[in-house]
């Protein structure tokens, strides 16, 4: 009889042990339930804020701008070559010669951080040991932060003066110095989304390329790099917005002349990289100081300000695109 009172009692702890585990495995679930839930509004929240963010400048520019636009017209801001918004007789909103300036220093800047980006992107990510990796990287996020008026300073005093020896020019503030100024600028960017995109690939593809007798180098040409393709160009398009939207180095190293950079040979059209320009960021900060508020003068550098906004979101929209592609790729979504 005690033998069985003792099972009956061992069994009412267990029943009750079950229970109590129950209990707080329904407490556990409902408190990691309910943190997820608050985590997950807290991130709809922010989102949402840093797009309502978005909206409220988008439309600060474009109601600044409107009367710019009302009065002048969209197609002479994109197409006019004369910029005199404070002439009293036969001003000119023409932005072209900025557009042009911007797009000529950074695709220079491009040229140049293009190949040095990913090959070292290649490097970091496949070739080099760890010890070297380790120091890379610190190297590489440093320059990322590196402040831009000094960069601008150096191309003045060292760079340009090189630039107007080698090319016999008397002022050597020109398109070309600011896109190798540039360049340095934006490889932190191509640099650091490309070796991601690299290091993502997963190690399925280059241990069967391995096993089909390839070195290293034709699995990273044939394989690697190309798998990683969408990424490597997203980090280009990044690293083009982070160089279009650079004011302080561009300010102090291209000269500011506004003029179309642009030059004749052999009856061709050609951008000229020895002249110097005068890009939009640089000239909202050099008029901006100055202009009388609520002018069309004013309103005139909103529209440049616009259009900027306008270059910057198309390729970071691209950019960020390309990179979904590159995760749903590699993740066979």
């Amino acid at each position: 009889m005690s033998l069985q009172h003792a099972e009956k009692e061992v069994n009412q702890e267990v029943e009750d042990l079950k229970i109590v585990n129950k209990e707080t495995l329904t407490q556990k679930s409902f408190k990691s339930n309910t943190l997820d839930f608050l985590i997950e509004k807290m991130f709809f929240v922010f989102g949402s804020i840093a797009i309502f963010v978005l909206l409220l400048i988008l439309f600060f520019l474009i109601r600044e701008g409107s009367g710019a636009i009302r009065e002048v017209g969209i197609m002479e801001f994109l197409t006019g070559t004369r910029w005199y918004p404070s002439s009293p007789q036969g001003a000119g909103y023409g932005a072209l010669p900025f557009i042009l300036g911007s797009l000529m220093v950074t695709t220079g800047a491009l040229v140049i951080a293009i190949p040095w980006g990913i090959f070292t992107a290649i490097f970091i990510a496949e070739i080099a040991p760890r010890r070297v990796r380790e120091i890379l990287k610190p190297a590489v996020e440093v320059l990322a932060i590196f402040p831009s008026v000094v960069l601008g300073f150096i191309a003045l005093v060292i760079l340009s003066p090189i630039v107007a020896n080698v090319f016999g020019l008397s002022n050597g503030l020109t398109a070309l110095t600011a896109s190798v100024i540039l360049s340095v600028m934006a490889l932190p960017t191509i640099i650091s989304i490309s070796e991601d995109s690299i290091k993502s690939v997963p190690k399925d593809y280059r241990e069967a390329a391995y096993a089909l007798g390839a070195t290293r180098w034709e699995t990273i040409k044939t394989i690697t790099v190309p798998a990683a393709k969408s990424g490597i160009v997203a980090g280009v398009m990044l690293g083009f917005g982070r160089a279009v939207g650079e004011t302080m180095t561009v300010l102090m190293a291209a000269g500011n002349a506004i003029n179309m950079p642009i030059t004749e040979f052999l009856g061709v059209t050609l951008p000229n990289f020895l002249t110097s320009v005068r890009t939009l960021t640089a000239n909202i900060a050099i008029e901006g100081s100055d202009v009388p508020w609520g002018s069309l003068h004013y309103s005139s550098l909103f529209v440049i300000a616009l259009i900027l906004f306008v270059i910057t979101f198309i390729v970071n929209l691209i950019a960020d695109l390309l990179i979904s592609r590159q995760r749903r790729k590699l993740t066979n979504e």
